[in-house]
């Protein structure tokens, strides 16, 4: 793939360089502690491989979507404090709002060689996602002053064009310095890519989640690469409605029926296998908190749903459809969850899928998002070839799109 001709972390000599990386550190906090460090471990390889080079390392990333301006709740803080007792040195973190202000400015002339800043959340600034043409360029540029270098190790965040992700290659281009990804990055793009374009067969696409329209383009793109794609969570009764049948207060999509009719013609004539669940769990509302263990279920054939009920999971015949398609495979791909498995009693499915995965010897990847957390949470991480830390990202990279923080590094001479 044209992807992986991209300067990395290996091609450059960092020593008495200062380097700013781009993590994603958006990880899941509950009353200011982490929840989930997975994203902060998976960047540990690129940070450490600078510290020993002898570069000065100044990470920045986002935390959080920041709807009403800077607050503590965002800070990067406990992310610094994670940091530090990994790499087991101290993160120097810069608590200013600003981002590239002067306490940053201070901050990295301070360093010495394989010391490690950590700058405040990108998102403080408020023009980190804006288009280029409305300041995130002033911002971009203030990123760039305070480094010589740049890698970009965000495969979270590498389909979204923004000021740290991939203007900023542009500034330090300018000034002679190198940019390229690190290891994260590499490995994302390797095994996302492989997958894709040149996967071992059979090749086995699970796409689930809730809607239909997120994953149009993966849907049409997918059914081309693979061999059989199986199709469950919520947007399966669009598809199911499109053959026909009843889906009583199913969750649909009315505007993409036709898009489903054309997907089941399009297996057809590329001589694909196109699953879709043949039975469901339905219940007669949306579980209220969603973790309700006492919602009431009933399992009917897919064609059977009443008109008063909705399908919130796969009933166990398409979980033993599912689970014998996967036992075969040789590359699996899966994105979205069967059913509502944030609820005990319809995440059966989604379950049913994970540890068919687990128990495969085929080359298994997850992409990132529920997908992710549902294998983890069901203790079925360590099974996995490869748990993307990406749910987007990972989605664009199916959908056969150029990633910009991707596309920004520097090629290969």
């Amino acid at each position: 793939m044209a992807e992986l001709n991209k300067k990395s972390v290996d091609d450059f000599d960092a020593k008495g360089r200062r380097v700013l990386v781009r993590c994603d550190f958006n990880v899941p906090m509950k009353n200011g502690e982490i929840t989930d460090d997975t994203r902060i471990v998976a960047a540990l390889p690129t940070i450490q491989k600078l510290i020993g080079e002898g570069a000065k390392v100044i990470l920045c990333s986002h935390l959080g979507k920041v709807k009403n301006g800077p607050n503590e709740g965002e800070s990067l803080a406990p992310v610094a404090k994670r940091l530090s007792e990994k790499l087991g040195k101290e993160v120097k973190f810069v608590s200013d709002y600003n981002v590239t202000g002067e306490a940053a400015t201070k901050a990295v002339a301070d360093m010495k060689d394989g010391d490690v800043v950590l700058l405040q959340n990108t998102r403080f600034r408020g023009k980190e996602e804006t288009k280029p043409e409305e300041a995130g360029e002033g911002f971009a540029k203030e990123l760039a002053d305070l480094a010589d270098d740049y890698v970009c190790d965000a495969f979270g965040s590498a389909h979204r064009a923004h000021a740290s992700v991939s203007v900023v290659t542009k500034y330090i281009r300018a000034k002679g310095g190198t940019c390229a990804v690190g290891y994260l990055m590499q490995k994302e793009i390797k095994f996302l890519g492989n997958a894709v374009e040149n996967p071992v067969r059979p090749f086995v696409a699970i796409l689930g989640g809730a809607k239909v329209a997120d994953k149009l383009n993966v849907i049409s793109n997918i059914l081309e690469k693979c061999d059989t794609l199986i199709i469950g969570g919520g947007m399966a009764y669009t598809f199911v409605k499109a053959q026909g049948n009843e889906i009583g207060t199913s969750l649909v999509d009315d505007t993409k029926l036709d898009y489903c009719k054309e997907m089941i013609e399009k297996a057809k004539k590329l001589g694909k296998k196109l699953l879709l669940p043949v039975d469901a769990v339905i219940t007669d509302h949306f579980p209220d908190p969603i973790d309700d263990p006492t919602i009431k279920t009933e399992v009917v054939d897919i064609d059977k749903i009443p008109a008063d009920k909705m399908g919130m999971d796969i009933g166990p015949k398409t979980i033993a459809l599912y689970s014998a398609e996967v036992k075969n495979a040789k590359t699996v791909v899966w994105n979205g969850p069967m059913g509502v498995f944030e609820n005990p009693v319809l995440a059966n499915g989604t379950k049913a899928v994970a540890a068919a995965l687990a128990e495969t010897d085929a080359t298994t990847i997850i992409g990132g998002g529920d997908s992710a957390s549902a294998v983890k949470h069901l203790g079925y991480a360590d099974k996995m070839t490869h748990i993307s830390t990406g749910g987007g990202a990972s989605l664009e990279f199916l959908e056969g799109k150029q990633l910009p923080g991707v596309y920004a590094a520097d090629d290969k001479d």
